[in-house]
C-alpha cells in the first residue's frame, strides 16, 4: 500500500508534514516546531505518532521535540547536536521506516547540520530549509558554494521527484525570481499558478524537481540569460549562485 501525506501548517509560515504507512500504521512527523499543530494534525488524521524526523537545530523546528516525544512516545532521528534525538544520521546514511527505504543527504548551507529525507520509492525528499518554491535556505551558517553544493544534490534527484519544504515563502521567492530571470515563459506561468492558489488561501508546496530546475534561479546559475542579467557571462555556477543569494538577501 502506498504512504500516505498530510501536510499541515503552523506558525505564520512553517509547514509540517505526516507520512502514515497505512499497513503497518506507523507515521512520522517531519520536524517539531509546535506540538499543538502537531497533536491537531494525528487527531484530524486518527493516526498515531511513531516517529519524528528533524531537519535541523532551528527552533521553529525543534521546540516540540521533548513535548511530542513525552505525549507519544515517538522515536526522533536527526542530526547530531539536536537534544532528545534518539538515533543520529547523517549524509550518506539510510533507514528503514515501516519497509521503505529512507536516504539521508546533507545539504549544509542555511545551516551546517540540515539533513534532508529523501524516499525513492515514494518519489519524494523533505527538504527542509534548503530549497524552496523558487527559493533557497537564507545561508545562517555556510557560504554560497556549500549551499551551491547542496543544491546539486537534489537537483540530481529524478524530476519527478516530490520536494515538501518547509516554509510558504513563494510569493516573496517568485517575485525574485522574475527579477533576475524575467524572459523565463516556465518562471511566468508558474508563478501566476502560485499567485491563484495563495489568492484562495491554498498552499503552494509541494513542488517538484523538474518544476524546480524550470522556475528556481537557485538552481540555475548555468543559465544563459540569468547569467546575462546578471553580467557574469564568465563566472563560475558557484559564484553566480552566490551572487543570485546575495540578491534576494537584499532584495
Amino acid at each position: 500500500m502506498p504512504l500516505q501525506f498530510h501536510q499541515f501548517a503552523y506558525n505564520s509560515d512553517n509547514y509540517g508534514v505526516l507520512v502514515h504507512d497505512p499497513a503497518t500504521a506507523t507515521t512520522t512527523c517531519i520536524d517539531a516546531g509546535d506540538a499543538g499543530a502537531v497533536l491537531d494534525a494525528l487527531q484530524a488524521t486518527g493516526w498515531a505518532l511513531s516517529d519524528l524526523w528533524i531537519t535541523h537545530h532551528h527552533w521553529d523546528h525543534t521546540d516540540a521535540l521533548a513535548e511530542l516525544k513525552s505525549k507519544t512516545g515517538c522515536a526522533v532521528t536527526g542530526p547530531e547536536g539536536v537534544k532528545g534525538v534518539d538515533k543520529v544520521v547523517k549524509g550518506g546514511d539510510s533507514f528503514a521506516f515501516a519497509g521503505h527505504s529512507v536516504e539521508v543527504i546533507h545539504t549544509p548551507g542555511h545551516t551546517l547540520d540540515m539533513l534532508n529525507f529523501y524516499l525513492p520509492e515514494a518519489h519524494c525528499v523533505f527538504t527542509g530549509d534548503t530549497l524552496f518554491v523558487m527559493g533557497c535556505g537564507r545561508l545562517f551558517e555556510g557560504d554560497g558554494p556549500m549551499m551551491w553544493a547542496s543544491m546539486q544534490k537534489l537537483m540530481a534527484l529524478p524530476p519527478e521527484t516530490v520536494v515538501y519544504c518547509a516554509h510558504e515563502y513563494t510569493l516573496a521567492s517568485a517575485d525574485f525570481a522574475l527579477s533576475v530571470d524575467p524572459d523565463n515563459s516556465a518562471l511566468q506561468a508558474q508563478v501566476a499558478r502560485v499567485k491563484a492558489l495563495r489568492e484562495q488561501g491554498a498552499p503552494t508546496v509541494p513542488t517538484d524537481i523538474a518544476t524546480e530546475l524550470a522556475t528556481n534561479p537557485f538552481l540555475r546559475p548555468h543559465d544563459a540569460a540569468i547569467r546575462s542579467e546578471l553580467g557574469m557571462q564568465d563566472a563560475t555556477d558557484a559564484e553566480v549562485f552566490t551572487e543570485i543569494r546575495a540578491r534576494k538577501d537584499r532584495f
